[in-house]
């Protein structure tokens, strides 16, 4: 529970597994550093389709930035968490942590 005795919200855009892993998973990179799609997609164990569905509502809700450019003729695109997508992630951790923490058991 919060301070006011409130049930935490989880950020919905988050919360979904395959999204919650893919902040994760760029939360974990330096805040200037991106990675390249397909090598997401191959850390992830997620087909192109399914990621690209889920990264476009990240960059809708200003999650992560995603920048297509060229490496000589072949097109790549490059995906990073941006600064409000991390201050989202930390917000999401602590009332899912303030979440289970009071969730009561003998854990």
């Amino acid at each position: 529970m919060t301070a006011d005795g409130a049930v935490p919200e989880l950020d919905p855009v988050i919360h979904a597994q395959a999204r919650l892993r893919v902040v994760a998973t760029l939360n974990s990179l330096g805040e200037r550093d991106e990675i390249a799609f397909p090598s997401l997609k191959d850390l992830l164990g997620m087909t192109a389709g399914n990621l690209s569905v889920h990264l476009t509502k990240l960059e809708d809700a200003g999650y992560v930035r995603i920048t297509k450019t060229h490496k000589g003729r072949t097109p790549v695109t490059y995906v990073a968490l941006t600064q409000r997508g991390r201050l989202a992630f930390e917000d999401y951790t602590k009332a899912i942590r303030a979440l289970l923490d009071n969730a009561g058991g003998n854990v």
